[in-house]
């Protein structure tokens, strides 16, 4: 069975550290076990500037068994499949730790974003395009942060401003946000409810 009060403690962490780390977690519709988390793209990479959503379902053994990690968001990357969103990172699967937590994983898969893997692919053709046409790839990988994971951020901060601006906290306003699947008006009853 999933240990909810560690997810609950893991989600606090979080939701702390924001500002630093820039890495959101929160529940899908108030179920513990389905989360959305949010990672932002490395500086310096050609997925700098995109905020990229990753779907979590937790495992009835979590924490000792890993949490299943996939990119809602598409992105073009070696070791992420450009069709399902499947992460290969060791740290998902074989080398999971329960000393490891939710915002871990998202740091060694943002970690992963600046530093791809191409000898051990989950997209084979992005990882070909990678090692023989290094240019190319960036190109690729630019455009696609650009079309998958800029637009829909873009309308996120707004909202976000929108509602700190009503004295919310941006941290409360983000997490509503992303309970709510991005709707405004849902998010803003869910903050005056408490």
């Amino acid at each position: 069975m999933v240990d909810f009060a560690r997810v609950q403690k893991e989600l606090q962490e979080c939701s702390r550290d924001i500002e630093a780390s820039g890495i959101t977690v929160s529940p899908k519709a108030d179920n513990l076990a389905r989360l959305i988390g949010f990672i932002p793209g490395p500086i310096g990479t050609p997925y700098e500037g995109g905020t990229f959503q990753i779907d979590i379902s937790l495992p009835d053994g979590y924490p000792f068994a890993p949490p299943k990690m996939r990119f809602a968001t598409k992105v073009w990357h070696p070791n992420i499949s450009s069709q399902s969103g499947a992460i290969c990172l060791d740290i998902l699967k074989d080398q999971w730790s329960p000393a490891l937590t939710l915002k871990t994983a998202l740091l060694s898969v943002q970690a992963l974003l600046s530093a791809p893997e191409p000898d051990d692919p989950q997209d084979a053709v992005v990882a070909q395009q990678y090692l023989r046409e290094y240019q190319t790839f960036v190109a690729t990988a630019r455009y696609w942060t650009e079309t998958f994971a800029k637009a829909s951020s873009l309308g996120v901060e707004e909202k976000v401003q929108k509602l700190v601006e009503m004295g919310f906290t941006d941290a409360l306003v983000r997490s509503a946000l992303e309970a709510t699947g991005g709707d405004e008006n849902l998010a803003l009853e869910k903050l005056c409810s408490g």
